[in-house]
């Protein structure tokens, strides 16, 4: 970790090592593999995805992108001869950085980065003489051209652009450095070309990441932990892609663009959002909710599980995954914590029409059928899940307190206490020795979302639930696994695990392991984001996982549940070994909040800071949750 909030990587001699990182822009997504091969030399290549230029078919994979591979240096003359890198560090705060040196006395620093909000990633240089004389340097000018076929394009021909401004000759004196840029764009061939100024779209990108620096702000004793929370806010907030059918949220990875999903976007980034208070992250979230609204029905079909392609397509192919549920639990916690009135009532038939459609889904044992889960048949789930039922009655009782705030009559929390006694009946078993819960009728291995029920606190077996998730059957140096017995781990049960286990208390066992996987994320072999899955898609950043290590320490950490447009419960685990934390500038219930949390003898001290309001100050003795009233 570097003292500006960044974290930096110092070359070894010897020491091969590749990475790769996403970033994001409005039109356009870089995944950037970088490092050093065993040569010593450097690897830098790009792909870029443009998920505005729809190729056909126009499904959920139809963004356009290509691979650009060449790095200008290697085509740089110093004094007639061409530079060869050698890379000494790497740096990431905001954008991708190296430094390298090269035999000719001449020092590369690139910053990448991609546009805020045009379809273009840029690439910064500077190039600085290191030695005693003067240099002559020759940077090429390039204008190069990719045509696709136009019978490829929703929108005809794409034409990809690589350009080298500011290339030519340069004497560059001792000590004396000299900039250019490289922007890669994409466009339609009936668009005008566009000129890219690489210092004004860094200057966008800077305000944009320090903007998310001062929203949202963790403090603890942990600094690698407040690190990783620092930066999970930068890739939950940049994968919003401005379609037209509005402000998109989207996994990316390579694959989900312009697009939305019943579990990432609704059920993960959506309630998160209302606590970073990003503009754009807002409107993005109500558009999610707005466009899986439009395929209610009065047949009671269930809402697809995707929409697609800037909205104008849907993804069926797992059938109902549970999604009902996955959008009544996002919508409604959302609301409450967005907490406007206006939009809660938008909202509301969606919530309602989710929840009766779960209603009329419900077995004879009184639990909820699906035909999967969220990871669409990978593993088995049976007709019966415990993951659909457990979001049905987070959602049932997320609604029951937004019919209250609403003044419309609560005909949910009865069931939701109905549908908690059949969950603990249905599902409640002893599993692997474990007095836990099987995850479908006849599962007899431990499966990773047993940790669900103590998310949405339902404690009847929490010890045994805990013991198990902890055990060598689940928990694993990658995180939790998704089976016993198997080698697959997805960081999205991982960080519900995570945020389940502060829930119901354990808090320094848990602190333990979040620590670790923290610093692993943060520092490890693949930096800096919480990962989507391994084997499977080889731990691409996927947006959403930062926003669900955003709610570990939301919603875990700090125990914050919202309960209405100003009112909410909170139950804060301060770990044994920390004296306070805070979380500074939290947006929801519509305030700038600031809440600190301290030790005081057995309790804990608990100042709740709202900008243009009174401090309150609270002692929590650790048991039941505490209201606070704003």
């Amino acid at each position: 970790m570097t003292p500006d909030g960044g974290i930096a990587w110092q070359v070894e001699p010897q020491a091969p090592h590749m990475d790769r990182i996403e970033m994001s822009g409005r039109q356009i997504s870089a995944i950037v593999t970088y490092g050093v091969d065993s040569a010593g030399e450097l690897v830098w290549r790009r792909r870029l995805v443009f998920p505005m230029l729809r190729t056909l078919p126009n499904n959920t994979r139809g963004s356009l992108q290509d691979s650009f591979d060449a790095n200008i240096i290697d085509s740089i003359t110093a004094d007639g001869h061409l530079l060869k890198e050698r890379p000494v560090a790497f740096s990431i705060n905001g954008c991708l950085r190296s430094t390298s040196a090269t035999d000719a006395g001449i020092r590369v620093e690139r910053c990448i980065y991609p546009s805020v909000d045009k379809a273009a990633c840029l690439e910064k240089y500077l190039l600085t003489n290191t030695g005693t004389k003067a240099i002559l340097l020759h940077i090429p000018r390039q204008d190069n051209y990719i045509f696709t076929d136009a019978r490829k394009g929703v929108y005809g021909v794409y034409i990809l652009r690589y350009q080298v401004y500011e290339g030519g000759e340069v004497r560059l004196l001792p000590g004396s450095s000299y900039s250019f840029y490289v922007a890669i764009s994409g466009r339609k061939a009936s668009d005008e070309p566009t000129y890219f100024s690489a210092g004004y779209e860094w200057e966008r990108r800077r305000q944009f990441v320090d903007g998310l620096m001062h929203q949202l702000v963790l403090h603890t004793p942990d600094s690698a932990i407040n690190s990783m929370f620092a930066f999970a806010k930068i890739r939950a907030a940049e994968s919003i892609f401005d379609t037209k059918g509005g402000l998109m949220h989207s996994p990316g990875g390579g694959s989900y663009y312009a697009a939305i999903w019943a579990n990432d976007e609704a059920e993960y980034v959506g309630p998160f959002f209302p606590f970073l208070g990003n503009a754009e992250a807002n409107e993005s979230a109500k558009n999610c909710y707005r466009l899986f609204a439009t395929y209610m029905n009065p047949a009671y079909k269930p809402i697809p599980s995707s929409i697609i392609a800037e909205g104008e397509s849907t993804w069926k192919g797992a059938g109902d995954r549970g999604d009902q549920a996955m959008i009544a639990y996002g919508a409604s916690r959302f609301a409450l914590a967005y907490s406007d009135r206006a939009e809660a009532e938008k909202l509301w038939p969606l919530i309602t029409w989710c929840l009766e459609y779960l209603r009329r889904q419900q077995t004879a044992e009184g639990v909820i059928a699906s035909t999967s889960d969220e990871l669409e048949g990978r593993f088995p789930t049976g007709k019966v899940n415990l993951s659909t039922n457990v979001l049905a009655y987070g959602a049932l009782m997320s609604a029951a307190r937004l019919a209250n705030a609403l003044g419309q009559p609560d005909t949910f929390t009865r069931r939701a206490i109905q549908l908690k006694a059949s969950i603990n009946r249905y599902f409640g078993a002893t599993v692997q020795g474990f007095e836990t819960y099987r995850y479908y009728e006849g599962n007899t291995t431990l499966r990773s979302w047993i940790c669900l029920p103590l998310v949405m606190g339902i404690f009847e077996r929490k010890d045994q639930t805990i013991r198990a998730l902890l055990s060598s059957y689940l928990w694993s140096k990658d995180g939790i696994l998704t089976e016993s017995g198997s080698k697959t781990f997805w960081d999205r049960s991982t960080l519900y695990a995570f945020r389940g286990l502060f829930y119901a208390g354990a808090t320094d066992t848990s602190l333990q392991y979040f620590s670790y996987y923290s610093a692993m994320r943060l520092l490890g072999e693949h930096v800096p984001y919480a990962v989507e899955a391994w084997p499977e898609g080889d731990q691409r950043h996927l947006s959403a996982e930062s926003a669900l290590y955003c709610r570990t320490v939301t919603e875990g950490l700090f125990g914050i549940e919202p309960t209405g447009f100003s009112t909410f419960t909170i139950q804060p685990r301060l770990p044994e070994k920390w004296d306070r934390m805070s979380l500074e500038h939290i947006s929801a219930f519509n305030r700038d909040m600031t809440i600190t949390v301290t030790r005081a003898g057995q309790e804990e001290r608990i100042l709740v800071i709202t900008e243009g309001g009174p401090s309150k100050e609270y002692l929590w003795d650790g048991k039941n949750p505490l209201t606070i009233t704003l």
